[in-house]
């Protein structure tokens, strides 16, 4: 029988992905009808519906994952499943970081003012360029996928064939792979995107910051739309910078640190893996006029139909 501990941080988890899938597929459903309807969509939309497919198809895999590694832990290390899921996990991931970096990336072009003549190129040229952007993001991660699919399959074929040299245990060797190979490549491709979201924050923090002071010098209010604008994206990509960050270190530490399933912090530690493309939908959705009037409504129409 399962410690309470454990149970506990197990349904904490299970709510945190359904949370997640939902608001994900909310995300998904609204702009998926926008396109058929219209037949296009907007750029920032483009980034929106990427993300949250990518999102929602991750947490389902994840969860997936989770559980199958928790239950049948000698089957998922011998069988194809860590190959199979793993390929699954490795292209979403790495998907999920470009499309959240090319968000905060708009939301600078679109807001931020600068004078610099790159600056104003990129902010002509980038709303056209987010198609080609999202294309080369998923090969990308293709690309990555495959990297890391090599490093799970010499992990499977370590086990089937036991061919480990001296006093070296499955386990070590596998540990050895993953600081030698998993976290190097973790760190390269995980850091480019993180590091374009970062410069994307401080361009906009900058912004708002020169714009606040000549607001003041003129004697304007600090009302006005464009600050208005600063403060939403800012609000936005903050909350997304502690999640995004969050989720990327603790990627990264996923690999200097084996927490094996019978670990009493196994399914916490799940839980802030899998916090940021929980929560980040939900602060989409409430920063998101279009999305935050259909939540409500669907809100009232759940409650009515619980009342009745």
């Amino acid at each position: 029988m399962l410690p309470a501990l454990t149970v506990f941080f197990m349904l904490i988890f299970v709510l945190l992905c359904l949370l997640g899938i939902l608001a994900n597929g909310f995300i998904v459903l609204i702009l998926s009808r926008e396109w058929l309807r219209r037949g296009r969509l907007l750029p920032l939309d483009m980034i929106l519906l990427s993300l949250g497919v990518s999102r929602f198809c991750q947490q389902c895999v994840g969860l997936v994952n989770s559980f199958y590694y928790f239950l049948y832990l000698v089957e998922y290390s011998k069988g194809l499943a860590r190959q199979l899921i793993g390929l699954h996990w490795d292209f979403l991931n790495s998907a999920t970081f470009w499309f959240g970096t090319w968000l905060s990336v708009l939301f600078c072009t679109k807001i931020a003012n600068f004078s610099h003549p790159a600056f104003l190129w990129l902010k002509w040229r980038l709303p056209a360029l987010v198609p080609w952007l999202l294309l080369g993001s998923i090969l990308v991660s293709f690309i990555v996928t495959l990297l890391f699919f090599w490093g799970n399959h010499a992990v499977y074929q370590a086990f089937l064939r036991r061919k480990i040299s001296g006093n070296t245990t499955f386990k070590e060797w596998n540990r050895r792979l993953e600081l030698d190979y998993f976290m190097p490549l973790k760190l390269v491709t995980m850091s480019i995107p993180c590091s374009l979201f970062l410069v994307s924050i401080l361009l906009l923090i900058n912004s708002l910051r020169r714009h606040t002071q000549r607001m003041q010098h003129n004697a304007h209010s600090l009302q006005d739309p464009s600050t208005q604008a600063h403060s939403r994206a800012l609000k936005s990509l903050i909350s997304f910078l502690v999640l995004y960050a969050l989720s990327f270190v603790s990627m990264v530490i996923d690999a200097t640190v084996f927490i094996s399933s019978d670990n009493m912090w196994y399914w916490p530690w799940q839980i802030i893996l899998y916090l940021c493309m929980s929560v980040h939908p939900f602060i989409l959705i409430t920063n998101n006029l279009r999305f935050r009037g259909t939540f409500r409504q669907l809100l009232l129409f759940a409650r009515g139909f619980w009342v009745a």
